[in-house]
Parts: C-alpha cells; structure tokens; sequence
C-alpha cells in the first residue's frame, strides 16, 4: 500500500491548461451516473420479482393445504398413476404440510424486512 501511495506522490498527472477538460469530465460524470441509476434499476426489478415468487409460492402452498384438508380422497376412486401417489403423499402427510407453509411465511418477512431498511 505504501508503494502505491509513493508511487502516486513522485508521479503526479500534469493537468493541461484545457477548458474542455472539465466539460469532458462532467459528461463522463454524467454517463457513469445513468449507468448507476440502470444498475440499481435492475437490483429493484430482479427483488421485486423475487418477491413475487415467494408469495405465489406461498399462496400455493396454502392453497394446495388447504384443498388437502377440505377435500379428502379416497384411494380406490382415484385409479392408478403419478396423481394418484401424490394424492396419496398429499393425504397421507398433510399434518405436516403446515411446517413448510410457515417457514417460507418466516423467510418471505424476513426477506422483506431485510430489503425495506437497505431501501431507506
């Protein structure tokens, strides 16, 4: 670190006397701040839709428990096939389907808290 900063004292750039220097400048200035503003555009974006999923995710979640406990199925009406092991899946463990819907509840307010105080 120390060899940088020597480096920098002995070599200082000679600014010409050029008055569209500071023009120059400001411009370039100008050009890296709309690339700034486009960045943190695209952070906001790539969050929100973030959030967006989680909600969808969670109001599946909710739903599909939801229609587990209103609507029971009988295993013999259901016929063979994937849908039928994963109405069986569903109805089998449908106690425990909570624990999951609770614990991306805890990560989505989590989550959404954490990026409302980086907001301001």
């Amino acid at each position: 670190m120390k060899e940088i900063e020597e480096f920098l004292r002995e070599n200082k750039p000679v600014v010409k006397d050029n008055p569209t220097f500071l023009l120059d400048a400001q411009r370039r200035m100008e050009a890296v701040e709309g690339i700034k503003a486009e960045v943190d555009r695209q952070h906001s974006r790539g969050r929100v839709a973030l959030i967006i999923a989680l909600v969808a995710g969670l109001a599946a979640g909710i739903l599909v428990t939801a229609l587990t406990y209103l609507y029971p199925i009988d295993a013999q009406t259901v016929g063979d096939g994937l849908l039928q092991s994963v109405r069986l899946f569903l109805q089998s463990y449908r106690q425990y389907l909570v624990y999951p819907v609770a614990l991306l509840a805890v990560i989505l307010s989590l989550l959404l808290s954490k990026w409302r105080k980086a907001a301001f």
